[in-house]
């Protein structure tokens, strides 16, 4: 339970809600509730995840999906109830206590400012195959330089350049999904029905296989949690994150489960060009669509470089929102024209000391960077879990009229959420690159936490 300090301060949604701008339309919001969990995960990891599961990886993303729209759910409950640029993390400081904000927030600003890193990196990787001769580097300043730029201006700039991003994605998952359902279909010109040809291995590494394409399936759904921060800059939050969260979670599950089970009918699950090329390319080429594979590395561009943009923002926020509660450097805090842009600046600067570790130290430093982010996003989700099972009974008795959005049959999913999660770090601490994740990220957690838990106590002493 939170200490009495806190319910003394002003809420945390009304603190950051009133001072930052509100510049996001209904219709940002919907794009970034969609595009936000459509990244180059799905465009190119997920390749490996079907080397590993074979067919069997419809099952694995069927099941991930589902723990996805329960936590997506959940978020959503208590974001419409508690708008705040903070999220999750205001919402654990609320239902658990300040420790838990601190640890949920300040990890996952680690996770984003990383992340912007090694989108940038991607980004660039792409570029300099097109432009051979040309650093790297240089193109991730580039795209730093111009995401910085975006959102130092305003958010509105922040939600037009994901609402278009978000747009070029969908249309592309979209397309990609009508031409492989009329390929399987064999009325696709030039193709013949596979039938399920393809289909007849279906856990051709066993239960090992299926576990590995879990656990990548998983940490392919990131980027959920964008949509309930930006709804705090919206024009009606509550409305706002109230629609984004109940017309998102369908498409997604369309998204990810329907194209995933189009890749493994058209092409074989053991093709090297599905690890090499993505599952995406790999297919259309197999389909013999000319140009293809530029398109698709277009789509994958732009994947990358909304997903930096997202990182930026949301990093910028959460870090406003810890130390708006007392849980940061007060600089972070300072707001110019609505935007928070020492900590727009300070997201951006770790994010390229993360690009530039990445080619001075990429065996030692970088690597342990990327192992101590590697679980985040489950811990996440679990302080998420948590605290809705605590509000939720809390804002039934006091503020009944703040359940816009409804966890289903609460409180049994909740707890169905919990024991999937809890069943997911299971999974990873048997496997011997996922265990390292699992033990570097819990230790910085703990650490996080035990700092937290000291400022709880040093503050409730004054």
């Amino acid at each position: 339970m939170p200490t009495s300090s806190t319910t003394t301060e002003t809420p945390p949604e009304q603190r950051d809600g009133g001072s930052l701008s509100h510049g996001l339309k209904q219709r940002h919001l919907s794009m970034i509730a969609l595009g936000g969990v459509i990244g180059a995960g799905l465009f190119v990891g997920s390749g490996a995840g079907i080397a590993a599961a074979g067919p069997s990886i419809v099952v694995a993303y069927t099941l991930s999906g589902l723990l996805v729209m329960l936590v997506m759910r959940m978020l959503g409950e208590m974001s419409a109830a508690y708008p705040s640029s903070g999220s999750f993390s205001a919402h654990a400081e609320r239902a658990i206590g300040p420790w838990a904000g601190f640890a949920a927030g300040w990890s996952f600003w680690v996770l984003l400012c990383t992340a912007v890193g090694l989108e940038g990196i991607g980004a660039a990787h792409i570029v300099s195959g097109w432009l051979p001769g040309t650093p790297e580097w240089l193109w991730v300043a580039l795209f730093m330089v111009v995401f910085c730029g975006t959102n130092l201006a305003a958010v509105k700039n922040f939600g037009e350049f994901e609402f278009w991003f978000a747009a070029l994605k969908v249309g592309a998952i979209s397309l990609f999904l009508i031409l492989g359902v009329l390929a399987i279909a064999g009325v696709l010109p030039g193709t013949d029905a596979p039938g399920t040809a393809h289909l007849s291995h279906f856990l051709p590494h066993g239960g090992n296989g299926l576990i590995i394409g879990l656990l990548a399936s998983v940490f392919a759904y990131g980027g959920l949690e964008t949509v309930t921060i930006a709804a705090a800059e919206s024009e009606n939050p509550v409305k706002g994150v109230a629609s984004a969260v109940r017309t998102a979670m369908w498409r997604i599950a369309l998204f990810y489960i329907g194209s995933m089970a189009v890749v493994v009918t058209l092409v074989p699950w053991d093709s090297k060009e599905v690890v090499a090329k993505g599952p995406y390319v790999a297919t259309l080429d197999h389909l013999g669509i000319p140009g293809a594979g530029q398109l698709m590395n277009v789509v994958v561009l732009v994947a990358l470089l909304s997903a930096m943009n997202a990182n930026i923002y949301g990093s910028s926020r959460i870090a406003y929102s810890l130390v708006e509660r007392g849980q940061g450097p007060k600089v972070l805090a300072k707001l110019s024209g609505g935007v928070p842009r020492t900590a727009v600046l300070t997201s951006c600067v770790l994010g390229f000391v993360c690009v530039l570790l990445s080619y001075w130290r990429p065996d030692d430093v970088f690597k342990w960077l990327l192992n101590m982010i590697g679980a985040v996003i489950l811990v996440v989700w679990m302080f998420i879990a948590v605290s809705q099972l605590l509000l939720r009974r809390r804002i039934e008795r006091d503020a009944p009229e703040k359940l816009v959005v409804r966890m289903w049959a609460f409180p049994w999913l909740t707890w169905v959420a919990l024991a999937g999660m809890v069943a997911i770090f299971a999974l990873m601490a048997r496997e011997q690159d996922t265990r390292v994740q699992l033990y570097s990220t819990g230790a910085m957690t703990l650490l996080l936490a035990a700092v937290g838990y000291a400022w709880q106590r040093a503050r409730a002493r004054r």
